[in-house]
């Protein structure tokens, strides 16, 4: 019984590549205009419309609790817990307004959505000091076309036993430095819906919580570490109290 549901499950999962690799293709011309023409607002409609298709396919519904601390006239750094790829599909499906990835160079790897990719988002290479000075630069570059910039401060999917891995420090230095309020945002069942790996998982609901936003404006380089560290508490307190709540 046990081999036949991994069985399935292995088949989900190329269900979910071909479904993705379907989009590209099809979506492909249109995005490479849009891309061309520097239309990142309308991409971003684009990218919406593939996550939604992408997500309803796979069998998945959302719920979202504090859509009200989302002021849309407002740019924000969004961070949350890294847990699984469908972390880029949902930040896509409940954010309204446009904003940019900043992903490992990794991803511009990858044939055709790797191309866009690059051209639509921020990439950095972790090895490299100068790419990383880079990405400053380009955060700058989008915040003055009016969109916001989402961070997974822990640089990558962690092992699956870990609730929340460290944060980096670079979300908090530049949300900082361009005095953007920090939006915190927590994938409470991504990481049991759909894991990093070819087994497990299964359809149905996905929450998302998001939190008010932190204000930056007053804040130096000095408070770095204790936005981090505060940042840092109230996702993972949000996580522990929800794998509380299931025990009982």
């Amino acid at each position: 019984m046990k081999l036949f549901q991994k069985f399935l499950q292995i088949l989900w999962r190329i269900w979910f590549l071909t479904i993705s690799a379907i989009l590209v293709i099809v979506f492909s011309p249109l995005v490479f205009l849009v891309v061309y023409f520097d239309k990142i607002k309308f991409f971003n409609f684009l990218k919406r419309v593939g996550a939604n298709l992408i997500l309803f396919f796979m069998g998945f519904y959302i719920e979202t609790e504090g859509k009200e601390h989302i002021d849309y006239s407002k740019q924000y750094m969004i961070i949350a817990n890294h847990t699984s790829v469908l972390d880029i599909l949902l930040m896509i499906k409940i954010f309204k307004s446009p904003f940019v990835f900043v992903g490992k160079e990794e991803l511009s790897k990858f044939p055709i959505f790797g191309y866009f990719y690059k051209k639509t988002n921020i990439t950095v290479d972790r090895s490299s000091p100068k790419s990383k000075k880079e990405v400053y630069d380009q955060v700058e570059s989008f915040t003055r076309q009016g969109l916001s910039v989402v961070i997974y401060p822990e640089g990558t999917i962690p092992d699956e036993k870990v609730i929340l891995a460290p944060f980096k420090n670079g979300a908090f230095r530049m949300a900082i430095e361009h005095h953007l309020p920090i939006l915190p945002v927590i994938f409470l069942d991504n990481k049991k819906r759909f894991p990093y790996r070819w087994t497990g998982g299964s359809p149905g609901k996905l929450r998302v919580k998001i939190l008010p936003p932190i204000n930056t404006a007053k804040l130096s380089l000095d408070d770095m570490n204790d936005l981090r560290d505060f940042a840092y508490s109230q996702i993972y307190t949000e996580l522990i109290n929800d794998e509380l709540k299931k025990e009982f």
